[in-house]
């Protein structure tokens, strides 16, 4: 959206608006634009969450993982989370082979005692951002 139809939606001239959207970036209100594609099209025909355990909740083992999965390609969220698991991480894969292959990666990593795998049928809803 250009700078002038925000302005116009949001009832101001587009001078404030203008200061008022570089002011929300300079303070890390908003972090980033992006586009949203069909993951699809581009060859990714699955999605998979990935319920992981460690061995330990010690901090150097839970930042060793994180640094790990960071590097895929394929690991779309990371969460570190509370009850039933250290890690809620999202994948996409190619293809129930490459999956697999995913999985296995998981498992292998050290530290990693548990993976449970959940693999998306469909997605009704994917909001980005919060409310405002």
């Amino acid at each position: 959206m250009t700078n002038v139809e925000l302005a116009r939606r949001t009832g101001i001239s587009a001078p404030p608006c203008l200061r008022r959207v570089r002011r929300l970036e300079e303070i890390g209100v908003i972090e980033g634009y992006h586009a949203d594609v069909d993951a699809s099209r581009l060859g990714w025909s699955l999605t998979f969450f990935a319920l992981i355990g460690l061995e330990s909740q010690k901090g150097s083992v839970l930042e060793a993982f994180e640094a790990e999965v960071a590097d895929w390609a394929e690991v779309r969220e990371c969460h570190m989370i509370r009850g039933g698991g250290d890690f809620l991480v999202r994948l996409v894969a190619r293809d129930a082979a490459h999956q697999n292959y995913l999985t296995k990666r998981l498992t292998d990593l050290d530290h990693v005692v548990r993976v449970q795998t959940l693999q998306t049928i469909r997605t009704s809803l994917n909001r980005a951002g919060v409310p405002v």
